[in-house]
This record gives structure tokens, C-alpha cells and sequence, in this order.
């Protein structure tokens, strides 16, 4: 286990099985984007290309009573805002939407959620 991986550990030792669905984000996101690195730090773990293009935390993006145990949150910088009841979203300036996806389940890490990835990843590249 690298160092990244027991920071990683750590971060989610507050939600026992949280760890392991963002180890499964992970390597999605590392399937997918080989080239995408990730920085663990205090109040979430980003994803760079190398401009953050998602992160993963315990934000509670959802009322606690409708959170499912365990969860992450994968927060995603988008130019428009996603119509799906998996999302909650703002927009914190125009043409930016900051928005929240809360995975309990690692079948939840599905091609729609990797889709809405690729789209941040592409985004953020072209970020000046």
C-alpha cells in the first residue's frame, strides 16, 4: 500500500466501507484517465490533469437521514447543470456548476457517473 493509499485509508476512517468505494472510484478513474493523479488533503481528494476535475469527501450533499451508510460525495465542476435525481448542484458563478454526487454503493460507480467524470475532465483542461 502506497503512502497516497493510506492517507486515503485515514481520510475515510470516520465511515467504516467509505474507503472502499472511493478505492473503487479510484480505479475507475484510474482506468480510465492514466494520466489523472489525485493529492489527498484535509476536507477532500482531488483528481488533477492537471487541473482539479473531481474530488471525493464526506460532504453531506444530502440530508443526513437520506444519506446511506456507508457514502462518499464525488463533486464535479461542470458548465451546465445535470438534470438527475443523483445530483445536487450550484452554481457558484455563471457558466460554472459545482455539482454533488452521493455513491453508497459500488454499482453506483456506473457508466452514467464516469460519463459526468469524463465530461469534468474535459472542462477543466480547458481551463486557463
Amino acid at each position: 500500500m502506497t503512502q497516497s493509499d493510506l492517507d486515503a485509508a485515514l481520510f475515510f476512517d470516520a465511515v467504516p466501507g467509505a474507503y472502499a468505494l472511493y478505492r473503487a472510484f479510484a480505479d475507475a478513474v484510474a482506468e480510465r484517465w492514466p494520466d489523472a493523479s489525485c493529492r489527498v488533503q484535509k476536507t477532500q481528494i482531488t483528481f488533477t490533469n492537471p487541473r482539479v476535475f473531481a474530488c471525493v469527501s464526506l460532504l453531506r450533499a444530502k440530508r443526513k437521514a437520506d444519506l446511506p451508510t456507508p457514502w462518499i460525495t464525488v463533486t464535479l465542476g461542470l458548465p451546465y447543470r445535470l438534470a438527475s435525481p443523483r445530483v445536487a448542484a450550484v452554481e457558484p458563478r455563471p457558466g460554472r456548476w459545482t455539482t454533488h454526487i452521493v455513491v453508497g454503493n459500488p454499482d453506483e460507480i456506473d457508466r452514467e457517473l464516469l460519463d459526468w467524470v469524463a465530461e469534468a475532465y474535459v472542462f477543466a483542461a480547458r481551463k486557463r
